[in-house]
């Protein structure tokens, strides 16, 4: 799943290819993919793009004041066209799920992978009028983000595991299930380290690493075309994605912990003083 990272860069990266356009042709082939229905997605036809923002992990397209929200969801990605077609695509084939042409006749898809179709599309004229974006937490790029913000954000999860905590888009915007796994690393912190039980040491480590980790993901992707960014965020991962493989900090092999419909990857050497972790679906995990 695309995270903050990588939407961001794709933000910065598309702003340039899209200032000052006009949209010529939208096309959605998977209807399930869109979720409002006034305005139309017609109406979208002829306005000049305003900018592109991101609200957490999701994408925004301002064409004058009319917004095209995107949320990619675990498989969901935009693929970049310096041509789109001219004839329309057929509905329900394939990974496509919606078309853009602008006025040079580029443009971009929205595809998604697998047979979950997930992929979300929203058309408002004020983006806090999607629910997803208007129960965000604070985005850690923003100023807002401060240490006072983040206490108060770790007094209200209590007892509620740092691994959840982080990748509660409720909470806090835009980190998932990858990045989460990378901060807590980075912060030397077992996934499932009770909130009220970090001091104060803890707590400012873990929020200087939830800013190191992202800014250099950022800094690493910046300027990266769409069909790039994927392959760079797999290949910038330390744990995530990693178990099996030594540890490049400590040596120890990362392992995982399985659940219904995900998985966390973590170093025991790093982050759990040794001890491994049991598969949360099999049995009860190991303190």
């Amino acid at each position: 799943m695309p995270e903050l990272p990588q939407v961001e860069a794709l933000r910065g990266w598309l702003d340039a290819q899209l200032a000052t356009r006009a949209i010529a042709r939208v096309q959605l082939t998977d209807f399930s993919a869109l979720k409002t229905y006034k305005p139309p997605l017609s109406a979208l036809v002829g306005l000049e793009i305003s900018g592109v923002a991101r609200h957490g992990k999701m994408l925004d397209i301002d064409a004058q004041g009319v917004h095209l929200i995107v949320h990619f969801s675990r498989a969901g990605w935009l693929k970049w066209k310096p041509e789109q077609p001219a004839a329309p695509a057929r509905p329900g084939k394939g990974p496509l799920s919606f078309r853009l042409t602008l006025d040079d006749d580029s443009g971009f898809d929205l595809t998604e992978a697998g047979t979950q179709r997930r992929l979300a599309i929203w058309l408002a004229d004020d983006p806090h009028d999607v629910e997803m974006i208007a129960t965000l937490g604070p985005d850690p790029l923003a100023p807002e983000f401060t240490r006072e913000a983040f206490d108060a954000i770790l007094d209200a999860a209590g007892r509620s595991q740092l691994k959840g905590v982080l990748r509660d888009q409720r909470i806090i915007a835009g980190i998932g299930n990858a990045y989460s796994d990378e901060i807590l690393h980075a912060a030397k912190m077992s996934p499932f380290t009770p909130a009220s039980s970090l001091d104060e040491a803890g707590r400012q480590l873990l929020y200087d690493q939830i800013g190191t980790v992202l800014a250099d993901a950022i800094e690493r992707c910046q300027g990266l075309p769409p069909d790039k960014l994927k392959d760079d965020k797999r290949q910038a991962m330390r744990v995530h994605g990693r178990a099996g493989e030594q540890c490049a900090v400590c040596g120890t092999t990362i392992a995982q912990v399985s659940f219904a419909d995900s998985s966390l990857q973590y170093c025991p050497g790093c982050q759990t003083g040794g001890k491994v972790l049991a598969d949360r679906r099999m049995s009860k995990l190991l303190r």
